[in-house]
C-alpha cells in the first residue's frame, strides 16, 4: 500500500514540476511580448499562465 502512495505522490510531484515549467515559461514569454508592445500576446500568454496556477493550485490542495 504504502508503495502506491509513494508511487501516487511521486507523480503528483512530476505533474506539479511540470506545469510549474510550463507557467514559468509563458510567463517569460508574456514579459518579452510585453517589453515588445505587444499587448494582445501578451495578455494571452498572462491568461494561459493564470491557468497553468490554478491547476498547480489544484495539485497541490487536492479535495
Amino acid at each position: 500500500m504504502l508503495h502506491g502512495a509513494l508511487k501516487k505522490a511521486k507523480l503528483t510531484l512530476f505533474r506539479w514540476l511540470r506545469h510549474f515549467k510550463q507557467y514559468d515559461a509563458l510567463l517569460e514569454k508574456a514579459m518579452h511580448a510585453q517589453r515588445n508592445g505587444d499587448i494582445k500576446t501578451y495578455s494571452m500568454l498572462t491568461a494561459k499562465s493564470e491557468a497553468f496556477w490554478k491547476e498547480i493550485e489544484r495539485l497541490e490542495n487536492p479535495k
